[in-house]
């Protein structure tokens, strides 16, 4: 049954159409219908352009809270970022002493619980599980994670796993037994990822070779390309498929952004968005970490940059006006290839049969409304 149809140029797996997409009544695409238009010409008429949802790997916090406060915190952070069209996320946990990590687990397993699909569900990004972010990295390469890295212990992941779906974890290869226990994570249904790192080019190939897919926030902390030493950004740039970038034009200079775009092919955008998300010039928090944001940045009082305040509708202008990616291409780096990398056939496409999760945007790209499993912002605000 259709409950509701939206009009305007909508961005299928094939292409951009210009007609009409249907709702059903439990929050999936039931239909869409229309002619093929090109790319470059929906910008040019006042219709709507409907595109999948954002999805965000990376995300530490917004509208003043943090995920590692726990309580209800995600639940406030999911509201702020769906919002600017983020309709599905991972929560990112901080490195941390394993009773803050249970903490942080614990809110977010209430607030999974509690989160309804359909109609029922209050507005708000879906969660889809944790992105760990540490605490097994290399303490040498902390950037503004706090100072608790340590080893990596099994149990512990499956106890916090266990409270909180874990969906992706960053390591450093190069820490003593990371390296071998690559395989077992990916065989455990863990995403791997490599940051926070001092490792050599070698040790990046070794753990791409043992099943590690991608790289946290390409290019910050983590050992530079040099000519003759390539390290971990050079192996990613020589044999990616998939890496994350924060592309605020602050944490990555524009050219180098432009060579990641050459060299990865499934790049793909994400916030590093902390509690000061959405929110004023002032101090906030980032796990045990007192931050400040000031001059569009988030820095630690010694001036290193502490995540962002970037959110992924501004990520997606920022493609399109800075580096003049084409709008399909853009809205498959803020959605589609994130859904590829997770594994979640369902989002990250307007197609029948996937979930409702569409951002209405006008000709200038400014978000108009936002769908989360059929759930309307504008309803909600209502």
């Amino acid at each position: 049954m259709t409950v509701r149809t939206l009009d305007g140029h909508i961005l299928t797996p094939a292409g951009f159409v210009r007609g009409a997409l249907a709702i059903g009544e439990i929050g999936r695409i039931t239909a869409i219908t229309g002619d093929a238009v090109a790319s470059d010409a929906v910008r040019d008429s006042a219709l709507p352009i409907l595109l999948p949802g954002f999805i965000d790997c990376h995300v530490h916090g917004g509208a003043g809270h943090d995920i590692m406060e726990g309580g209800r915190a995600a639940a406030h952070i999911a509201r702020l970022h769906a919002e600017h069209g983020t309709t599905s996320l991972l929560a990112t946990t901080m490195t941390a002493p394993h009773g803050d990590l249970e903490k942080a687990f614990s809110g977010l397993a209430a607030v999974l619980a509690t989160a309804q699909s359909g109609q029922g569900r209050p507005f708000g990004a879906r969660i889809l599980g944790v992105h760990l972010e540490g605490p097994y990295i290399n303490p040498g390469k902390l950037g503004a994670q706090p100072d608790f890295a340590r080893a990596l212990l099994t149990t512990e992941l499956r106890e916090l796993s266990n409270m909180a779906s874990i969906r992706l974890i960053t390591l450093a290869p190069e820490m003593p037994g990371n390296l071998d226990v690559i395989r077992a994570l990916c065989d455990a249904g863990y995403r791997v990822q490599l940051g926070h790192s001092l490792a050599t080019y070698e040790e990046g190939v070794a753990a791409l070779e043992r099943g590690a897919a991608g790289f946290t926030h390409l290019f910050n902390a983590m050992s530079a390309f040099h000519h003759r030493e390539p390290g971990l950004a050079g192996a990613a740039l020589a044999h990616a498929t998939y890496a994350e970038i924060i592309p605020d034009l602050l944490h990555v200079h524009p050219g180098a952004v432009r060579v990641a775009l050459k060299s990865i092919p499934r790049l793909f955008c994400v916030t590093d968005s902390t509690s000061a998300t959405g929110m004023p010039d002032g101090e906030y928090r980032l796990g045990r970490h007192t931050v400040t944001k000031c001059m569009g940045g988030v820095r630690l009082a010694d001036g290193t940059l502490a995540g962002s305040t970037l959110t992924l509708d501004q990520a997606l202008r920022n493609l399109v006006s800075e580096f003049g990616l084409d709008l399909a291409e853009a809205s498959a780096r803020v959605s589609t290839f994130a859904a590829d990398y997770l594994g979640e056939t369902e989002r990250g496409r307007l197609a029948p049969g996937a979930w409702a999760d569409i951002v209405c945007l006008d000709r200038d790209l400014t978000i108009q409304n936002v769908f989360v499993e059929g759930v309307s912002r504008d309803d909600a605000n209502a």
